[in-house]
C-alpha cells in the first residue's frame, strides 16, 4: 500500500496533465461555470444547465493536497484514491462584494432598490460543478406563494414535526439568525449568485451571522414560532429583496432542484406569478424566454429611445463658448451636459459642433 507522501508525489508529477484533463472534461461536458451570474445563458441554454439536481451533498474523503489552476479562485483537490475534484477557495468568496453590499444582520430586507432599477430578466447559476444543493425539507407544499386571505404570502409552507432538521439549500453566508417578528426564529442566508433564502418559524437556530456554510448544513430545527398556526417551515427565495415563488427553483415533493440555471424575470416578483408549467417543454419555454416577451421588451426599449430623442434639444457651439456659458444659457448644469454628450469638463469645444443640452 502506498503512503500518503507517495500518492502526493504521484499527483505532483502529473500536475499539468491532471489540471488539463480536469479542465477538458468539464468544458466538454458543458457543466462548469465559474461565474455565479452569466446572462449569456438567457438565449442559449446547454442541456447540462437544464438538468435537474438531486438533493444531497457528497463530501470528499481522503483529501491529500490541492493544486493551483489558471483561475486563482479554483483549486484541484487531490484524493487518496487517485481521483480529484474542483473546489472553490473560500478566501476569495469572502472578498466578493455580494457579501458586503446591503449587508445587515438586523433587518430581514435591508435592500432599498426600486423595482424599475432591476433588469427585465437575469440568468442565475443556482449550482455548478463547484457548489452543492440540498432540499431544505422534502414534502408537499401545504401553502403556496401568492395571496392568502387577501394578504401576500412571500414564500411557501412546508409541514414538518417540531424538531425536524432544516437544511441550507445552497452554499452561502448567514446574514441574519434571530427571532424576527412574525417570522419567529429566522435564518437568512445569502448566496454567491445574489439570491437569499429564508428559513422561518424554527424552534431552534444552530447558526449565527457571519457563518460560512455548505448546502446541507443543518441551520436549525422546524417549529411553530412567530405568527404560525402549527409546525412548518416557511421558506422564501428573494433577489435584491424581492420575493418570488420558491417552486420555480425546487420541486419540494421530490426534493429536486429543477435546473442548474434559472432565468429570473421581473414579472416573477408579482404575487400572482406562481410556478405553473404543465409539461417539460413548457418549463423549457419559460426558462429560455418566449419570443413574445423579447419582442415586447424590444418595443419598449425603442419607445423609450424615441421619446428621449423627440424631447432632445441641441445647441450649436459658437466661438468663445464654454460649458459653463452653454449650461447657464440653457438652464442646465455642466455635469448634465457632460453626461448627455459623453464628454468631460476638459473637452475642447469646437465652433460649429452641435451639443445636446436637453
Amino acid at each position: 500500500m502506498q503512503s500518503c507522501k507517495e500518492v502526493r508525489m504521484h499527483f505532483r508529477n502529473n500536475h499539468a496533465a491532471a489540471v488539463a484533463i480536469a479542465a477538458a472534461v468539464l468544458l466538454l461536458s458543458g457543466k462548469v461555470s465559474v461565474s455565479a451570474q452569466d446572462t449569456s445563458g438567457i438565449t442559449r441554454l446547454t442541456p447540462a444547465a437544464m438538468e435537474p439536481v438531486k438533493s444531497g451533498v457528497s463530501l470528499p474523503e481522503g483529501a491529500l493536497d490541492t493544486l493551483d489552476t489558471a483561475d486563482p479562485r479554483i483549486k484541484v483537490l487531490l484524493l487518496s484514491d487517485y481521483t480529484w475534484r474542483f473546489i472553490k477557495d473560500p478566501t476569495y468568496a469572502r472578498d466578493e462584494g455580494i457579501f458586503t453590499e446591503y449587508w445587515d444582520t438586523e433587518l430581514a430586507v435591508p435592500y432599498r432598490m426600486p423595482a424599475d432599477s432591476l433588469p427585465s430578466q437575469v440568468a442565475l447559476w443556482i449550482v455548478d460543478t463547484l457548489s452543492g444543493y440540498h432540499c431544505p425539507h422534502q414534502t408537499e407544499v401545504c401553502s403556496k406563494f401568492g395571496y392568502r386571505h387577501r394578504r401576500r404570502h412571500q414564500g411557501c409552507d412546508l409541514p414538518l414535526p417540531t424538531g425536524t432538521p432544516v437544511y441550507s439549500a445552497f452554499d452561502g453566508k448567514v446574514r441574519l439568525a434571530k427571532y424576527y417578528s412574525g417570522y419567529g426564529n429566522l435564518v437568512i442566508i445569502r448566496h454567491e449568485n445574489g439570491l437569499e433564502t429564508f428559513y422561518a418559524h424554527l424552534s431552534k437556530i444552530y447558526v449565527k451571522p457571519g457563518d460560512w456554510i455548505s448546502a446541507g448544513t443543518v441551520v436549525g430545527l422546524g417549529g411553530s414560532t412567530g405568527r404560525s398556526t402549527g409546525p412548518h417551515l416557511h421558506f422564501e427565495t428573494r433577489y435584491k429583496g424581492y420575493a418570488f415563488d420558491p417552486e420555480w427553483l425546487i420541486d419540494f415533493k421530490t426534493g429536486t432542484l429543477r435546473h442548474r440555471l434559472f432565468v429570473l424575470k421581473k414579472k416573477y416578483f408579482n404575487a400572482g406569478a406562481r410556478y405553473v408549467p404543465e409539461s417539460d417543454q413548457e418549463e423549457i419555454d419559460i426558462l429560455e424566454g418566449d419570443a413574445k416577451d423579447k419582442e415586447e421588451a424590444a418595443k419598449l426599449e425603442q419607445a423609450k429611445k424615441a421619446k428621449a430623442n423627440s424631447s432632445a434639444k441641441y445647441y450649436t457651439i459658437r466661438k468663445g463658448d464654454t460649458l459653463g456659458k452653454i449650461a447657464a444659457r440653457n438652464r442646465t448644469t455642466v455635469k448634465k451636459l457632460c453626461r448627455l454628450n459623453g464628454i468631460s469638463e476638459r473637452t475642447v469645444l469646437r465652433p460649429g459642433r452641435k451639443i445636446r443640452v436637453r
